[in-house]
């Protein structure tokens, strides 16, 4: 479906029982909902699974950046918002858990439980990410594509058809959209405002991601009173496509211990 939120049109695609209790998944950079296309169906069966293409990607609308975090995660909150949904358990994944900490941060009494995949509260450096969004504005994101693919996942698993289908994903990323999400990666530091967060978390990483690793996952954990750290043995920084049943697993497992 398509929605008419803040600026933009939003592409959203919903799953499972209408009664069930919301889960909102948010995808990572050059990316899109497609991302989490393995969990969904697992997840659907027991949650209401709610799939927004981040301003600038998929098939919603693209502004003119810099974008920020605190935007970001309005679009996020509009979307519930359009969906008429007060509370929700919200898991984002790279720059998603990125924008799930700002919602959280703005918002927490409108998530019931946070799920961080391979992300972190800063994302060094600002430079790196300001050359980054100048070099995709420049040369679109076909400019980045083997480096990126090459801290997604693992050197083994890079001629695969789902690695095929990840390459795909970015390269049809707008460049505007992209360009403008890396600023809002620039600018952003979560430090502060996660450790002030009180809810339940869990956090997890592939043991090989070089973007954002296991000592950043750690350090979410540290900051977030009773969060749960799991490593994915094999993967690297999506996992959500690399070991898709490991991550549907842990998911599954924090989150029916969740109160209703």
């Amino acid at each position: 479906m398509f929605l008419h939120v803040n600026d933009l049109t939003v592409h959203v695609q919903v799953e499972g029982p209408e009664t069930a209790p919301p889960l909102l998944l948010l995808h990572s950079l050059g990316t899109s909902l497609h991302v989490w296309d393995a969990q969904a169906a697992a997840l659907a069966q027991h949650y209401r699974v709610i799939r927004p293409d981040m301003r600038g990607h998929g098939l919603t609308s693209v502004t003119l950046g810099p974008y920020t975090l605190h935007a970001l995660a309005a679009d996020a909150l509009a979307v519930l918002d359009a969906l008429k949904i007060e509370r929700a358990h919200v898991a984002g994944l790279s720059i998603g858990g990125a924008i799930a900490q700002t919602m959280a941060a703005r918002a927490g009494g409108r998530l019931r439980s946070l799920i961080l995949c391979d992300t972190a509260m800063t994302f060094p450096t600002e430079a790196m990410w300001r050359d980054r969004a100048a070099l995709v504005r420049a040369q679109g994101t076909d400019a980045v594509v083997e480096p990126v693919m090459a801290r997604w996942v693992t050197e083994d698993f890079l001629p695969s058809p789902a690695a095929e289908g990840l390459r795909a994903m970015l390269r049809r990323t707008d460049r505007e959209g992209y360009a403008g999400c890396a600023e809002a990666l620039a600018g952003g530091d979560l430090v502060e405002s996660t450790a002030a967060l009180r809810m339940p978390a869990l956090v997890l990483v592939g043991e090989n991601d070089l973007s954002t690793p296991v000592a950043a996952a750690q350090a979410i954990v540290d900051a977030i009173p009773g969060a749960a750290l799991k490593v994915l043995p094999g993967a690297a920084h999506i996992p959500t496509v690399q070991v898709p049943e490991a991550v549907t697993a842990a998911m599954l497992a924090f989150l029916a211990v969740q109160p209703a």
